[in-house]
């Protein structure tokens, strides 16, 4: 945890270093870059300083939150000072510059706020360990965001009319830079102005790829795998050995020592520790199981492929498998500690009719050949042993009454001699000490020495036990495990290379549809349990649907109109088959993190599209323009800024998306999520959001007549892109 937190912090510090580049660049100054990364650290400690109130802690995911936190909590601080910087070059003084650009942008900045805080509303509702996971994340990103909010409604107003000036042309390298990049992105703003004019020109051919991009996301969303919590790295990981039925105790310790030496060959091992007579996946003692947790070297110090987390336990695994004598394999750690034993797949087989152990080692037998066959499924073991050879001592009731014995005295005496039994304390040496009553080894090792025990009876005559007793050798179970009251054996499977979690869950739900009878039931264990809660519980869509709601909720209130909304929300579906495809192009799945991706990807996506509407709508209520003019002039005053921001939390997100050691794989797949729906939002959804807008718009005239100067001709696109 220690280790995953540490990464996480460098990934902050990375992420901190992209968004000032990407500031700078746009900014041009370092004037007007210190005014939005002052927000950082302030949003960052009051988040820090609220966490005691709601009781979470440092951890990995508000941490998680962190990281996307950076690129979000400069957004409305870039908003402003863009907005300032533009009324300055038009030759107003900084402080009544300031006071105009914020007439302009305070709207839309509440709005940008109050839509990312509250797209995760619907997530406070959801029940165990998935609502712990959304919610830390959730309230993490909405303080912080609240808080930039607060901050660029105040502190950046103060700071943009006493910081910044107008700007004096050099003559450096620096200034050629800045005059090549403002040339190429005055050529990007004509070029998007004219896609935005065509666009609106061919509005219903627009909104067929629109749809395209719904189906499009719909799709991507059914073949990328479905998952719950990652496999992650987390420096260590489990293996077992098991010997056959009732093997000795010294030849499992034997085979445990070959086991060791093949561990500690293993590439990126440290150490091992053994435990013999023990199973950690059934969580029983006996002599013929043995336990290795295997502590993996440094983070730092794997960089070999074959010292990667999945490679080292593909090679335990084959290498322990090998061993003669023992079945041997490595198995991983549960994602959360302490819920379950073991990662993968823990699946529950019951006796729901309460027949006899051997109904349920036949259908154990015929689910686990069958499990094996299943090209998803790997590693499928189980803990259910029907058939360890065992010797059954038969007390003859009757005569033990005949002898005069009390029958609880001889099973204490079979109980102390053969196994072992606490008699008291005593104190010695200043130490406290415990006594117990066993016989010795070369006693306990034959059965047939049972004669040398002896019992008193009623008269205080010793009576040997070989006298009172019968032996006969059987085989059944060690022991019995019994699940939800039912008499179950215990399987545990992973799955192969790219199949999630989901996909082994399905695989083994098939398998029993097809091989077990209808007395047996089946149930899950440990993370299992967790996720099959989870998919019984709130779905992903119906809290992507009501954050959606929430969001269109609030825009109706911020404009006052039922309509508006639809055209903020449109291009969501752009933004989430983006996220989608970006998960399928880098052999991703869809698990928690993904879907606390998406959720945010709601107010992102908005976030943009409320910058070019609110501008727009503001455009033509003062009249001056038409309705695609209006709609164009906004598209092409935002345009800036959007992209801006866009760049600054996308590459805030890069170090998620290629992160390494510890708790990698969640903060890639965050990455991924946002970063490609952030992607699909800013270089696709930009050209539809004004399409959008004019529709609506004028469907919402449509009772009215015809939109003002909706049949004029579409204006040329404005020339230059200095923060125009």
């Amino acid at each position: 945890m220690s280790e995953g937190i540490k990464e996480i912090q460098h990934t902050l510090i990375e992420a901190l270093v992209l968004v000032i580049l990407v500031v700078f660049i746009f900014l041009q100054g370092w004037r007007a870059t210190l005014i939005p990364l002052l927000a950082v650290p302030v949003s960052l400690v009051g988040t820090f300083m609220l966490f005691p109130v709601f009781g979470f802690s440092i951890n990995t995911l508000s941490l998680f939150g962190l990281v996307l936190a950076i690129g979000l909590v400069v957004d409305d601080a870039i908003v402003v000072v863009e907005a300032v910087e533009h009324h300055i070059e038009k030759g107003l003084s900084p402080k009544d510059a300031t006071l105009k650009a914020m007439e302009e942008v305070t709207g839309p900045v509440i709005a940008i706020a109050v839509i990312l805080a509250a797209v995760f509303v619907p997530t406070a509702f959801i029940p165990g360990i998935t609502g712990q996971l959304y919610q830390q994340f959730a309230v993490t990103i909405a303080i912080s965001v609240i808080i930039s909010a607060f901050n660029a409604l105040t502190l950046s107003p103060a700071l943009c009319a006493l910081l910044l000036k107008p700007k004096v042309k050099g003559t450096g390298l620096v200034q050629k830079f800045y005059d090549w990049f403002n040339r190429g992105f005055g050529r990007i703003t004509m070029g998007y102005v004219g896609v935005c004019r065509f666009a609106i020109r061919k509005s219903f051919l627009s909104l067929v790829f629109l749809f395209g991009a719904a189906v499009a996301a719909g799709f991507f969303g059914k073949i990328v795998p479905a998952g719950f919590l990652p496999d992650e790295d987390q420096g260590y990981v489990y293996a077992g050995i098991q010997l056959p039925d009732a093997s000795s105790l010294q030849r499992t310790s034997e085979i445990a020592r070959q086991a060791e030496e093949i561990i500690m060959a293993t590439p990126g091992v440290k150490y091992a520790t053994t435990v013999v007579g023990f199973s950690m996946l059934s969580q029983v003692q006996n002599t013929y199981s043995a336990f290795f947790f295997i502590t993996l070297k440094d983070w730092a110090e794997r960089k070999a492929p074959e010292e990667q987390y999945t490679a080292i336990k593909e090679a335990l695994t084959k290498k322990l498998g090998a061993l003669p004598g023992a079945i041997g394999f490595a198995f991983p750690p549960p994602a959360i500690p302490g819920v379950g034993t073991s990662g993968g797949a823990t699946f529950i087989l019951e006796d729901r009719a309460g027949k006899d152990v051997a109904f349920l080692a036949e259908n154990t037998a015929k689910f686990i050949e069958a499990a094996k066959k299943r090209p998803e499924l790997v590693g499928v073991s189980t803990t259910f042993r029907p058939t360890v050879p065992q010797i059954f001592v038969d007390v003859d009731r009757d005569q033990v009454l005949k002898q005069g014995v009390n029958v609880s005295d001889v099973y204490k005496t079979l109980q102390r001699f053969l196994g072992s039994g606490f008699i008291n304390y005593f104190n010695q040496f200043g130490r406290q000490w415990q006594v117990y009553l066993q016989a010795e080894g070369d006693y306990r090792t034959i059965i047939e020495n049972i004669g040398q025990f002896y019992v008193r009876n009623a008269k205080g005559e010793t009576v040997p036990l070989s006298a009172l007793t019968s032996i006969r050798r059987i085989s059944g179970p060690e022991f019995t495990m019994r699940y939800n009251m039912y008499r179950s054996a215990q399987i545990n499977a992973s799955g192969a290379p790219g199949v999630s979690s989901e996909q082994v869950m399905r695989a083994l739900e098939a398998v029993f549809a097809e091989t077990m009878p209808k007395e047996m039931g089946y149930d899950y264990m440990g993370m299992s349990f967790q996720e099959q809660k989870a998919q019984q519980g709130i779905s992903p869509m119906v809290i992507f649907g009501f954050s959606l709601l929430c969001v269109f909720l609030i825009l109706a209130a911020q404009y006052e109109s039922w309509s508006l909304p639809f055209s903020v929300l449109l291009g969501t579906p752009i933004a989430v088959a983006g996220a989608f495809a970006a998960l399928l192009l880098r052999g991703q799945e869809n698990n928690v993190y993904a879907q606390i991706g998406l959720v945010m990807l709601i107010g992102l996506a908005a976030k943009n599209a409320i910058l070019i509407v609110e501008f727009a709508k503001m455009e033509a209520e003062k009249g001056k323009l038409s309705l695609i003019e209006a709609t164009l002039e906004g598209a092409r005053l935002r345009l800036r800024p959007i992209l801006m921001t866009s760049f600054a939390f996308i590459l805030g997100c890069v170090p998620l998306a290629i992160a390494s050691g510890a708790g990698a794989i969640s903060r890639q797949v965050m990455g991924s999520t946002v970063i490609g729906g952030m992607l699909a939002a800013s270089f696709i959804a930009i050209f539809i959001i004004p399409v959008t807008f004019y529709v609506v718009e004028k469907l919402n005239h449509k009772g009215e007549g015809p939109p003002p100067g909706a049949g004029d001709p579409m204006p040329k696109a404005a020339e230059g892109g200095q923060h125009a």
